[in-house]
């Protein structure tokens, strides 16, 4: 092994004999997140691509290059990560608190939306009261809890007209 060093440039001498020291350096700074040996491996070859030499103090330089390509990872995944959600935000829908992912083909849209205005329709048989509690916690997505405190009632109350609300449409649309 000392001959195999001999033969390397003094960086990646100091690489070899520091390489657990770079999986613990990166380790500490990224908290466990990121994948620590890709970056180890990464480093190695830009170790290897380094033609500079001599190299005034190899180790410096080696912590160096390692915070370098850790700032550049951790950038582009901040830029990975605003390019993701600028397309979720143009892309994508959200109803209440889910996020509907994909935008469905022509034939199921109109299939949804007759289904929507099958729904609405049945909605409107309720009463008022049973109406708005069922928007409130199937359409805003309101615990039933928070249902019961915009509308100044029981929390059983609102089980009860959801529930009310769930097997008449059941009943007049279907599943």
């Amino acid at each position: 092994m000392k001959d195999a060093i001999s033969d390397l440039s003094p960086l990646a001498a100091v690489y070899l004999e520091r390489r657990e020291d770079m999986r613990r350096f990166f380790l500490a700074r990224l908290n466990g997140r990121g994948d620590v040996e890709d970056l180890v491996q990464e480093l190695y070859l830009k170790v290897q691509a380094v033609t500079e030499e001599p190299i005034e103090n190899p180790q410096a330089y080696l912590y160096r290059l390692a915070s370098n390509l850790m700032l550049d990872r951790l950038r582009q995944a901040r830029r990975a990560g605003a390019r993701d959600t600028e397309w979720r935000r143009t892309n994508h829908a959200t109803v209440g608190v889910l996020d509907v992912a994909d935008t469905p083909d022509a034939e199921s849209a109109v299939i949804a939306r007759q289904r929507l205005e099958k729904l609405s329709k049945a909605l409107e048989a309720l009463s008022p009261l049973t109406q708005r509690v069922f928007r409130l916690h199937k359409f805003e997505g309101l615990t039933h809890a928070e249902t019961a405190e915009r509308l100044g009632i029981s929390r059983s109350a609102v089980e009860k007209h959801v529930s009310l609300a769930l097997s008449h449409l059941v009943t007049r649309v279907g599943r």
